[in-house]
């Protein structure tokens, strides 16, 4: 009998404008199985309550993926190593040794780096500027610097495509999508690496589009 799991089509909650959604969507590409996947998009923040998403993940957030043995699952390492169990190709995420922790380290770094990208966005444009804190907002812009400096001084570019490369390449391209401190300046190895990393058909085909709603609910749209 076969493993229903490697068979039907799933469901995976999303947001078009989510670095974390993207990254599941881009593994997905990248592990060929993109048409396997029903994204619907669902719009969240922590001021938005979506029902629709608090149904499937208490904590209200996208990604969120629909499975047909292990019911919903999140977050979004979580998701990629589900897929990566999917397919019968070479793993995303390696199994042992140090390729594993190289890819989980980068991986590490690239969530960190959509983690404060969040938190400074919410200290410069979306909460109401009285409440602001600029020292807070001074903290998180350092934790980018700091993370491009390290990434353009000691990252090595040159392995099979993993886990880490693609948090990393949609982490960056979410960052200048929302015109956050750019990764870009003095910084050539790691431009070079993104520049090329964009091109490939799972970065083409995934592009960010849409803007954050704290309000109502927008209404969900399949893709």
């Amino acid at each position: 009998m076969s493993d229903p799991a490697k068979t039907e089509r799933l469901t995976l909650y999303s947001q078009s404008h989510s670095p974390y959604a993207r990254k599941t969507i881009v593994f997905a590409h990248e592990a060929g199985l993109a048409d396997r996947i029903a994204v619907v998009d669902h719009e969240t923040s922590p001021t938005n309550r979506n029902p629709a998403v608090f149904a499937v993940n208490p904590l209200g957030k996208v990604p969120v993926l629909v499975t047909p043995e292990a019911g919903a699952i999140f977050d979004s390492l979580v998701i990629c190593d589900y897929l990566d169990g999917l397919h019968g190709g070479r793993r995303l995420i390696p199994e042992g040794g140090s390729a594993r922790w190289q890819a989980l380290r980068l991986h590490a770094i690239a969530q960190g780096l959509c983690d404060a990208g969040i938190a400074l966005r919410w200290e410069t444009a979306r909460r109401p500027e009285h409440l602001r804190h600029p020292p807070l907002a001074e903290g998180q812009a350092a934790k980018l610097v700091e993370s491009y400096d390290l990434l353009e001084r000691q990252e090595s570019f040159d392995e099979p495509v993993h886990i880490g490369h693609i948090g990393l390449a949609t982490a960056l391209a979410w960052l200048a999508f929302r015109n956050l401190p750019d990764f870009r300046s003095g910084r050539p190895r790691l431009t070079r690496w993104h520049e090329a990393f964009a091109q490939r058909p799972s970065m083409r085909r995934t592009a960010y589009h849409g803007e954050t709603q704290d309000g109502p609910q927008a209404p969900a749209i399949a893709e």
